[in-house]
C-alpha cells in the first residue's frame, strides 16, 4: 500500500476460517446448498422454503386462486369437477393457509369441500380484504386483483382458520336466520294493522296468522333436532339457568355465537360488539362509543338484557348503580349487556350453573 509504512504483513480484508463454505471444510460431509439463502452471498446456510398463502375470489359459476410468494394465478369452475381439479393442484404445494370472503353464501360449498380436505381455511368480511388491496396500490376491482389480494391477506394478517363445520349445526344456523326476517315481517305487518283501513285489516291479520304459524313451525323444528344431540341439551340446561335467557337468545348463542367460553370477556365482547372503543388521538379525547360486531345477536342480547334489566336481580342493581352515577340509559344498557356476556362466559369456561345470591339494592349500599 503506498503511502503507509509497513509493520508486517497485511491483514487480509475477509477471514478465510469464518468464511469457509460447508462443502470446502474436510471434517464435514458435504451439504446441499439451498436455493433459499439467509443473506445474499452465502452458500451452504440451510432454510425452510417460506409457506404457501392461498387466495380465492368465489364467484357463482368460477374460482379464481391466487399464491403468495409466488404469484401463480389459476380459475376453476365452482363445481364438483372444479374443487376435484382445484385439490388435485393444491396436493402438490400444501398450503399453510386459504382465505376466502364472504359471498352471499356461494362460499359454503367451497369452505365444505375443503374442509372435507382437511385445508385450513378463513373466511373473512370483503370490507377487509378490500382495504389490504387499496393500501397496496390496486384501486381496480377484477376477481383475479381480489384473489391476489386474499392471498396477501393470508400472507400478512394470518387470519385464524375457522373449525370444520359441521352439517346439522349448519342446517341449525340455516333455520335461525330464515327465523329472523320472518320475525321483522310479522312485526311490520302488526304496525300497519293499527292504522290500516277495515278493507286491508282482514289481509294483514290472515298475513299475521300464517306467520305465525310458519314461526310454530320453525322453533318446533329447532327444538327437535336440538334435543337429538345431548352435549346440547346439557349445553342448553346451563345456559337456560341464567334468568332472563330465554330459548331464542340460547339458540342464537350456540349457533351464531360458538366462540363463548375459549375467548377471553374484552375479546368475547368486541366481537359482539358491546366492548368500549377508544377515540383518542394526540390531545383529543373523544367518547368511547361500540361500533362492529355481529348485529343479530347483539339485538337478541339486548332484548335478552332488557327483560334481566327488570327480573334480574344482578343486572337490576348493576343498572340502577350506573344511573345514580349519572350515567345516560343507552350506556347503562349496553353495560348490562357487557356483563351478561362475561357471567354467561365464566358460566361456560367453568363449567359452572347460575347461582342465585341476593344482591343489595342502590338504597340498601349507601351509607347512612
Amino acid at each position: 500500500m503506498i503511502g503507509r509504512l509497513s509493520r508486517g504483513p497485511l491483514r487480509p480484508e475477509r477471514s478465510a476460517g469464518r468464511h469457509v463454505h460447508a462443502f470446502e471444510r474436510p471434517h464435514r460431509c458435504p451439504e446441499p446448498c439451498s436455493p433459499y439463502l439467509a443473506r445474499p452471498g452465502q452458500l451452504g446456510v440451510l432454510r425452510s422454503a417460506p409457506p404457501c398463502c392461498v387466495g380465492s375470489d368465489v364467484a357463482k359459476a368460477h374460482l379464481d386462486i391466487a399464491l403468495r410468494p409466488t404469484g401463480e394465478r389459476w380459475a376453476v369452475g365452482n363445481d364438483d369437477a372444479g374443487m376435484a381439479a382445484l385439490e388435485e393442484r393444491l396436493q402438490a404445494l400444501p398450503p399453510t393457509l386459504m382465505v376466502l370472503e364472504a359471498t352471499g353464501g356461494y362460499q359454503r360449498a367451497v369452505v365444505a369441500a375443503l374442509a372435507a380436505a382437511r385445508r385450513p381455511v378463513a373466511v373473512i368480511n370483503p370490507c377487509h380484504a378490500r382495504d389490504v388491496a387499496k393500501a397496496t396500490g390496486p384501486l381496480a376491482q377484477t376477481d383475479a386483483l381480489e384473489a391476489r389480494a386474499l392471498a396477501h391477506v393470508a400472507e400478512a394478517v394470518r387470519p385464524t382458520p375457522r373449525p370444520w363445520p359441521d352439517a346439522q349445526a349448519d342446517e341449525l344456523r340455516a333455520l335461525l336466520a330464515r327465523r329472523r326476517p320472518l320475525v321483522v315481517m310479522r312485526t311490520a305487518e302488526q304496525h300497519r294493522l293499527g292504522n290500516a283501513p277495515p278493507r286491508l285489516q282482514a289481509d294483514l291479520q290472515t298475513h299475521i296468522t300464517g306467520l305465525n304459524t310458519r314461526l310454530t313451525a320453525l322453533d318446533d323444528d329447532l327444538d327437535t333436532t336440538r334435543r337429538t344431540r345431548p352435549v346440547w341439551r346439557e349445553r342448553e340446561a346451563l345456559r337456560r339457568s341464567v334468568p332472563g335467557m330465554g330459548p331464542v337468545w340460547t339458540r342464537t348463542r350456540r349457533l351464531d355465537l360458538p366462540e363463548v367460553g375459549p375467548l377471553s370477556r374484552q375479546r368475547l365482547a368486541a366481537w359482539v360488539g358491546v366492548a368500549p372503543l377508544n377515540r383518542e388521538r394526540g390531545t383529543l379525547r373523544g367518547s368511547r362509543m361500540i361500533w362492529g360486531g355481529r348485529a343479530h345477536v347483539r339485538a337478541t342480547l339486548s332484548r335478552s338484557t332488557l327483560v334481566a334489566v327488570r327480573d334480574h336481580s344482578v343486572v337490576n342493581v348493576f343498572d340502577e348503580r350506573l344511573r345514580a352515577a349519572g350515567k345516560a340509559a343507552t350506556v347503562a344498557l349496553t353495560a348490562c349487556r357487557r356483563k351478561r356476556l362475561t357471567i354467561l362466559n365464566a358460566m361456560v369456561k367453568q363449567h359452572t350453573p347460575w347461582q342465585v345470591q341476593e344482591v343489595p339494592h342502590a338504597e340498601q349500599t349507601r351509607p347512612p
